[in-house]
């Protein structure tokens, strides 16, 4: 069994910077993830002309390539001030969301897209070159790895005299589960609060009023499904389009420019099809219906994409739990990230950006929702 003060639980945005935190107040810490990489809802897939990739499972494959989102794409430093200073330390570039020129609209399925006016995103929306996915890479960099383990999955907490026994399954390469047991003075819980509630078995079990609140908080990105096509140049914008469409007939219901900064043309688009419905068709079938729908929308250059991604994020059991796949996709309101009562007040606290009463769901809501945390922690755990 390992003592340590404070165990993170979830190698997300949210997760790392804790870490992060914590290693600037010198308090020591293990970061348990249950997948092999970092980043949680931050996820990109990786195109490099050494070698075309056409397959939504190849992603982050590619060692010398150009970066896509799949999960969040944006962020306002106008008013996510706390984010855009952390961006800023870690001397990351970033560049405005191309929203130039006109957008295209679908009403209905008899009719013709038409040309409208765009518009433009006031704040701007900023995306980062290397996709979201350089703001893990940058945190995780400055971070001890000898602190933070991968393929770790935290199965029950257990609250005895004094501190709490984290059991974490080690699945990765064994026939047999091998179960790790932690000693934390503290828990921080880097995940969102209806995976916590679902997932995790607390023992004894959380205030009720509580774990329902957490069961009832709808995950960021949960229902949502991604799709995006690459080119060799954004030749929509050589038409005066920006890129932008909105659609009533679908799959994608709002699409975007998804361009890298200097290189690759792209557009990504939310898909309107319920995911249970998108369970029941196979990926090659729904990129058909996603590059008809382009070639509608942009011409027939949308036909042929050099590679194309599609991440559902309803069919990742470590964001969605069965409740988010008839979600209505909207950010929920923050619950209380900490018991106020009980055998588990102030050894325990949420740090997921569902938690941040600021921005929840939003990736400055994973800043927000760390540093919050880490502040709060007793002062029995920061004295340590």
């Amino acid at each position: 069994m390992q003592d340590i003060p404070v165990v993170i639980v979830g190698g997300g945005l949210s997760g790392l910077y804790a870490a992060f935190l914590l290693e600037q107040k010198g308090i020591a810490y293990r970061l348990l993830e249950a997948r092999n990489t970092f980043g949680g809802r931050i996820a990109v897939a990786k195109y490099s002309d050494a070698h075309t990739v056409d397959n939504s499972t190849d992603i982050d494959q590619a060692e010398s390539s150009t970066a896509f989102d799949l999960g969040p794409s944006w962020f306002w430093p106008d008013y996510q001030t706390q984010l855009s200073s952390l961006i800023e330390s870690l001397n990351l570039s970033r560049f405005s969301q191309f929203e130039e020129g006109n957008m295209m609209v679908e009403r209905a399925a008899n009719q013709p897209p038409v040309r409208m006016q765009g518009y433009k995103s006031a704040p701007p929306s900023m995306r980062l070159v290397g996709g979201m996915a350089a703001l893990i890479e940058a945190l995780y960099a400055r971070l001890d790895a000898r602190c933070i383990i991968t393929n770790q999955t935290v199965r029950q907490l257990s609250k005895t005299d004094g501190h709490i026994e984290v059991q974490s399954e080690d699945t990765f390469g064994h026939v047999t589960r091998r179960v790790t047991t932690f000693r934390a003075q503290h828990v921080l819980l880097a995940l969102p609060p209806r995976l916590v509630e679902g997932r995790i078995t607390f023992q004894p079990a959380l205030p009720q009023n509580l774990s329902t609140q957490w069961q009832e908080t709808a995950t960021w990105m949960a229902p949502h499904a991604k799709y995006v096509a690459v080119y060799e140049s954004p030749f929509w914008r050589y038409n005066g389009l920006s890129g932008a469409a909105r659609s009533a007939v679908g799959p994608l219901t709002e699409i975007h420019d998804a361009s890298t900064l200097e290189g690759n043309g792209a557009l990504f688009g939310f898909f309107g099809v319920p995911a249970q419905v998108r369970q029941s068709v196979s990926d090659d079938v729904l990129k058909e219906h996603c590059r008809a729908q382009l070639v509608r929308l942009f011409g027939k250059q949308a036909d042929t994409p050099i590679a194309e991604y599609l991440k559902d994020w309803a069919q990742d059991p470590l964001t969605a739990m069965p409740a988010d796949v008839s979600g209505d996709g909207q950010h929920a309101v923050a619950p209380p990230s900490k018991p106020q009562t009980g055998v588990w007040q102030d050894c325990l606290t949420g740090c997921g950006s569902e938690w941040s009463a600021q921005f929840p769901g939003y990736i400055a809501g994973a800043i927000d929702a760390a540093a919050t945390a880490v502040q709060s922690l007793p002062a029995t755990v920061l004295s340590r």
